[in-house]
């Protein structure tokens, strides 16, 4: 009998134990599960102010490029790749405005990159193209027809598939000196080939030469934009000025900047406009995965979508920027009708 009384006590006192071991439990779960949630919550939230930096970035940029080649339509044809062609253009004031807006655009694409991945943001640029045409054709004074229109909805829909699947995992921003020297070699031949045949060139093919010149150099300049703003949200104002890479990316992005008003001049915006927007965000994808070490982290399903979102952003920027190229032309030969 003592040892039954004993046992009761004992009883009585592990019940609220266990009860209450219980509750923390459930507790340390929820604060897991709101933990995590909140986590995804910041992610998705970061992920849309990158999306919508970008898109503005896009906007300015599709200004600027519509402005500036306003400002060259009466520039002669042999001063097409002169500094005859620039000191002229820095007295225009409708150069400078159109500047302005290529610069407040590459403004929002810098803010984008601080912590949008490249592989998110440069091809969401090429919606410039949503923004330019209508732009174009208006001071064309012309309609956008429905097959620009189609277009323009596959550009949208791709966009929105890629901005929604595309999940970047960030690079070590610590590229290797010889992959760095390689990259830089690289593009050097490129674009200076590219530059010298198109002086000896004209037409359609100093358009298309340069415009490849163009796309290169921007895709650099996205690359480099990257490592400057990495560097200077993680280590301050200081440490970036001792780097070479401010430097040298308003070296590379006057020099772009140069040539791609020479390429708006040489004509042929049917196919030297697609040609860059095509080809910056390849380039500048590309060296963010060589160099940055940047990759996506989906899925294999997720991967086939965005694969073929990408080919149907390729295809759509290709079919408006020639459109976008045609409205140009003919804003072109109204301007020299009138000036003959």
């Amino acid at each position: 009998m003592p040892a039954r009384t004993q046992s009761k006590p004992f009883e009585t006192n592990l019940r609220p134990r266990s009860a209450l071991g219980a509750a923390s439990t459930n507790m340390l779960f929820l604060f897991g599960v709101v933990a995590v949630a909140r986590k995804e919550l910041d992610a998705l939230v970061g992920h849309g102010l990158v999306v919508v930096l970008a898109v503005l970035a896009a906007v300015f940029l599709a200004i600027g490029i519509v402005v500036r080649q306003r400002a060259t339509m009466d520039v002669p044809q042999e001063h097409g790749v002169s500094s005859v062609m620039f000191l002229t253009l820095l007295r225009r004031p409708l150069w400078w405005a159109g500047t302005a807006a290529a610069v407040a655009g590459y403004v929002f694409q810098a803010l984008a990159l601080v912590n949008g991945s490249l592989l998110l943001v440069q091809p969401i640029l090429v919606s410039a193209l949503l923004f330019a045409l209508p732009l174009s054709a208006r001071l064309a004074h012309r309609r956008v027809t429905r097959g620009e229109w189609a277009w323009a909805v596959v550009l949208t829909v791709a966009l929105a598939v890629f901005v929604v699947l595309a999940r970047t995992r960030a690079g070590d921003y610590e590229a290797s000196a010889p992959t760095s020297a390689a990259v830089a070699v690289a593009c050097t031949v490129a674009v200076s080939v590219c530059v010298v045949v198109a002086t000896r060139t004209m037409g359609w093919k100093r358009a298309v030469l340069l415009a490849l010149a163009v796309g290169v150099l921007f895709g650099v300049v996205a690359v480099l934009t990257k490592l400057v703003m990495h560097v200077l949200t993680n280590e301050g104002v200081r440490p970036l000025l001792t780097t070479p890479v401010p430097y040298l990316l308003v070296v590379i992005a006057v020099f772009a900047t140069f040539l791609q008003q020479s390429a708006f001049h040489a004509g042929s915006l049917q196919t030297s406009v697609p040609t860059m927007l095509v080809l910056e965000p390849v380039i500048a994808v590309l060296l963010g995965a060589v160099v940055l070490g940047e990759h996506l982290d989906v899925s294999r399903l997720d991967a086939v979508l965005i694969t073929i979102s990408t080919v149907a952003m390729a295809a759509a920027t290709i079919a408006l920027g020639r459109d976008e190229g045609a409205y140009e032309e003919e804003l072109e030969a109204a301007v020299a009708r009138r000036s003959g």
